[in-house]
């Protein structure tokens, strides 16, 4: 499928970014049936799911990201966004998006937070 995740640089603790996802090789009917995640891996560490939405527009959080980030999605667009806020040293990770529950991961995009 090979989403492209984009947005992400270097920030101060505290500041926010807006990460975006495009599904350009999915059409409309194919991607409105997914729910779409983003996950994250920092440095040593396993990939970890932050959150979903679905075609609906219903979201789950990691408990790390609950109240912090936000997910959204833009159905006509084949767009799904992520909204970290409040960001902290420990949220530097490459951040990717996939089909919830798919193995397609694509390209991710570095977020890298300094104190």
């Amino acid at each position: 499928v090979q989403l492209q995740a984009s947005g992400g640089g270097l920030v101060q603790a505290g500041g926010s970014l807006r990460l975006s996802c495009a599904a350009p090789r999915l059409i409309f009917s194919t991607y409105v049936q997914y729910v779409m995640a983003w996950h994250r891996q920092a440095p040593g560490k396993q990939r970890e799911l932050v959150g979903s939405i679905t075609s609906g527009g219903s979201t789950t959080y990691a408990d790390s990201a609950k109240g912090r980030f936000t997910i959204s999605r833009d159905n006509s667009r084949k767009m799904t966004y992520l909204y970290p806020n409040n960001l902290q040293v420990e949220d530097t990770a490459v951040y990717y998006c996939n089909i919830l529950g798919s193995d397609d991961w694509g390209k991710g995009t570095q977020v890298t937070v300094s104190s």
